[in-house]
């Protein structure tokens, strides 16, 4: 790590949670996010890899230290770990699953021969990260591979991995993984065994490699084509400010205003991504400024919870509506002073924008407290239910909310935004899985994910 910033001076990445823009920054005093603050540390339990823990000497495969401190009387064979180093858990990692994560083969060996540890599913999808070969043949004894085992593998760029699930377990190379964890490598042995170059037309785009793009596009496949979230390629093209891809499709007939599954266009992608040439360039070519995504949200509300002027001001200058709202009557003022915005709440002022408008809650723009929603809170979620049922115990709220949401899971963003408290599906939320008997959405403010569980 040291040798890359040195050799290349990085000073930027883009999409990097704020965990390790935090820790880099620690280590090199770089910030690479675009408005981080690190003031204060509010990450859980990031300094468990110090000199003599348990966790250090996993780490390190140290089974003469590992073995000496389970000797001492404070040891916990069943001891579990929350920190945000690691993937996040509910409910923590034992001391065998973290020896699968880091591929600390002889702890393990020590784990399972001593205290005869249980291996888990998540031992299972460990090993493809931690790399060793004898924790995997272990762990599959005992645990069935499946697609998110596909999904370690990727993320692991282990071509024998990748290829041993495909063969032996006859499960499919996900072509979004390796978009997202950029394993082009995957990506072509997907291709190779499959010719199927009308999927991986639409998934190349998100390797933001135009020419990997246009080849599989002059093998025949659709301008058009989406993947598994409804997108085209000029969404990827869009939200990776890809001006030589989007230049191309605009050329080749793509349609610019095809929405998503959410609704959502290559204007707001682009909007999303900070990028005001990107988003000059497709309302040239008629992108329609003021289409709205499932929620009600245009380009414009994107840009004030982003907070840019700039692109605030190319908005109206091309048109868009400052007084439309979103599905609840949400306007883009309505959410500058929301989020306490002085800047963004004059300009949209000067611009013409309505003191009078109401949210459907018949709540008025001057009594609205912005400072009252707690973003992380559970119990949010449960007051909001309770606007139209009283006097309900949190037992009963729990299960009414959650029947409504096995019915309906879109309900999450219809809560969230009667508080006018945004959130949004690209970049800001992602429903990730629903895993056995939880359904686990991740809020995402500014790259970095904050988990929200409920019990279902």
């Amino acid at each position: 790590m040291k040798q890359i910033c040195n050799d290349y001076h990085i000073t930027k990445i883009n999409y990097i949670p704020e965990i390790y823009d935090y820790l880099f920054y620690k280590e090199y005093g770089i910030k690479l996010g675009k408005s981080v603050d690190f003031k204060e540390n509010k990450f859980k339990n990031i300094d468990i890899h110090k000199e003599n823990t348990i966790y250090r000497v996993i780490m390190e495969n140290d089974i003469k230290r590992f073995i000496s401190i389970t000797e001492s009387e404070e040891f916990d064979q069943d001891q579990k770990l929350k920190s945000d180093l690691y993937p996040y858990s509910d409910y923590g990692y034992t001391l065998l699953e973290l020896c699968c994560y880091h591929g600390a083969v002889d702890c393990f060996k020590f784990l399972r021969t001593k205290f005869s540890s249980e291996i888990t599913q998540k031992c299972l999808l460990f090993s493809f990260l931690g790399g060793n070969p004898e924790i995997m043949s272990e762990c599959l004894k005992y645990q069935k591979p499946d697609e998110k085992c596909m999904e370690y593998a990727i993320i692991s760029h282990n071509i024998d991995f990748v290829t041993f699930l495909m063969n032996e377990y006859n499960i499919e190379i996900d072509l979004f993984y390796c978009g997202y964890y950029y394993n082009l490598e995957s990506f072509l042995v997907y291709f190779d065994q499959t010719n199927d170059f009308k999927k991986c037309f639409v998934y190349s785009a998100r390797f933001d490699v135009s020419s990997l793009c246009i080849y599989f596009f002059s093998l025949g496949a659709n301008i058009n084509q989406c993947d598994q979230f409804g997108e085209t390629a000029l969404h990827l093209a869009a939200q990776n400010n890809n001006k030589e891809l989007i230049e191309f499709l605009l050329s080749h007939g793509v349609n610019i205003n095809e929405p998503d599954n959410e609704g959502i266009t290559a204007l707001h992608k682009a909007a999303w991504s900070y990028n005001k040439e990107t988003v000059e360039l497709l309302l040239s070519h008629g992108a329609n400024i003021n289409d709205k995504d499932d929620y009600g949200e245009h380009v414009l509300h994107i840009a004030v919870w982003k907070a840019n002027a700039e692109l605030i001001e190319l908005l109206l200058s091309h048109g868009a509506n400052i007084n439309e709202g979103d599905f609840n009557g949400t306007t883009a003022l309505h959410m500058a002073v929301d989020k306490n915005n002085k800047e963004i709440t004059e300009l949209l002022l000067s611009h013409g924008a309505s003191i009078n408008k109401k949210i459907n809650l018949e709540k008025p723009l001057f009594i609205m407290q912005p400072k009252i929603i707690l973003k992380k809170s559970l119990y949010f979620f449960f007051h909001m239910v309770q606007i139209s049922i009283r006097k309900i115990k949190m037992e009963e709220q729990h299960y009414i909310l959650s029947q409504i949401i096995k019915k309906k899971p879109n309900i999450f963003f219809h809560i969230l935004q009667m508080s006018n408290q945004k959130m949004k599906m690209n970049k800001q939320l992602f429903i990730i899985a629903k895993i056995r008997s939880r359904l686990i959405i991740f809020a995402q403010y500014h790259f970095e994910l904050y988990p929200v569980f409920f019990k279902l």
